[in-house]
């Protein structure tokens, strides 16, 4: 279960700026949990997650305008869900631990564990036989083969949506079926086109014309690592999208727009190019350096909400290097993790995990963010159930800055 945070009195005090008596008439209102450390019964603790609620609402009182600008971007909750926490550096899915559903459980189980709260529903959810595409998907594949595999997602998608009329049942059981579909159809459409059976992440696998069990083992734990992260830009899409009523097709195919920018998914293409210009060098440290002198930035090492180091990308690199320990992409991941870590202080995030097990693996141009993408469909579709169970409308406001009203001219 997940790892909750504890202040001291003291800390919980300065984190609020209030004295310790008005901490305390907090605790007595239930504003503020508070409970006995270490088994002594005088000294006690506080939950950091009530605090920090706590301070939020003060300082949305205090300027409402300026908490809501900085709700936005990397501030505080905008939204409730009961899909993902991120606490102590880790991430957790309905409140396990997601490394080690990346370890344990199947996509399939995870999907349904975010989608109804219970892994075992998954072979309630998800189709047992072969996914077979229309007429006109196959024909239409053929027509694409040349596109990179998000891209022929993104074609194909949208054709798929018009033959699924089911998909405009917006009651939960009704969609997480059609989110089965959908998952389904995306691992078809990137597999080539014909009729597939199987797992997501053995489709996936055979599509990709790759050898044994452990690449399907690395493609699952890849797509449960990527499955849900609270609400990003393109799971924010997603959710508005699926506030207005449309189908799931198109809250995923928000999601997909979303995800491609290179300040989101899109980031995986600066990865794996500092990873070839590494390469290419033969001198993790001169090419850092040389990138640090310019201001360029590492992509896929550092994140807001993983202080101490994104857990996903720690997991995943941790996953290639036992099954492929003589890989030269491991080795040149690991110096480059090694370097970056020394000369500023960074760990890798997932990008940089996916990046490496692309590689390792031999996947094709594009197979990364594809592997991202499908796994976030999972999210994109959990979090739909919860907007369409919520009903509403997500339709915020602006603070308008722009020249006031002209007088009227007579």
């Amino acid at each position: 279960m997940r790892e909750e945070r504890y202040l001291s009195a003291r800390e919980a005090a300065g984190e609020l700026g209030v004295s310790l008596p008005t901490l305390y008439a907090y605790v007595s209102r239930g504003l503020v949990r508070s409970e006995a450390a270490g088994g002594k019964r005088r000294s006690r603790r506080y939950r950091a997650e009530d605090v920090w609620r706590l301070k939020e609402r003060k300082e949305m009182r205090r300027d409402p305008s300026r908490a809501s600008a900085g709700a936005l971007s990397w501030g505080m909750p905008v939204m409730e869900s009961s899909i993902t926490l991120i606490s102590g550096g880790r991430l957790y899915y309905r409140g396990w631990d997601a490394v080690e559903l990346a370890r344990t459980r199947s996509v399939e189980e995870v999907a349904a564990l975010i989608w109804t709260g219970d892994a075992d529903n998954s072979s309630e959810i998800f189709p047992s036989g072969p996914v077979a595409l229309s007429n006109r998907l196959s024909a239409l594949h053929e027509s694409v083969a040349g596109l990179a595999p998000l891209e022929t997602i993104q074609t194909l998608l949208p054709l798929a949506a018009s033959e699924d009329l089911a998909a405009y049942e917006l009651r939960p059981q009704a969609v997480r079926r059609t989110g089965a579909r959908i998952l389904s159809l995306m691992a078809a459409f990137v597999a080539g086109g014909s009729e597939q059976g199987g797992s997501i992440a053995e489709v996936l696998r055979r599509g990709w014309s790759l050898e044994g069990t452990r690449s399907a083992e690395l493609i699952n734990a890849a797509l449960v690592l990527c499955a849900d992260h609270e609400l990003p830009v393109s799971t924010f899409a997603a959710r508005c999208v699926a506030s207005s009523g449309a189908t799931p097709y198109a809250a995923v195919l928000a999601g997909l727009a979303a995800m491609q920018g290179r300040k989101h998914g899109g980031v995986l293409d600066l990865v794996e190019a500092f990873l070839r210009e590494v390469e290419a060098s033969d001198d993790a440290r001169k090419v850092i350096a040389g990138r640090l002198r310019r201001g360029d930035g590492m992509p896929g090492f550092g994140h807001s909400l993983y202080p101490e180091g994104d857990p996903r990308g720690a997991e995943l690199m941790r996953m290639v290097a036992a099954s492929y320990p003589e890989s030269p992409d491991v080795a040149l991941s690991e110096e480059v993790a090694g370097a970056v870590l020394e000369l500023i202080e960074e760990r890798p995030t997932v990008d940089i995990g996916l990046a490496t097990l692309a590689r390792a693996l031999g996947l094709p141009p594009g197979g990364a963010i594809t592997l991202f993408a499908v796994g976030r469909t999972i999210g994109w579709i959990g979090h739909a159930i919860e907007q369409y169970a919520e009903g509403s409308l997500i339709r915020p406001r602006t603070k308008y800055v722009g020249e006031p009203p002209r007088p009227e001219y007579g």
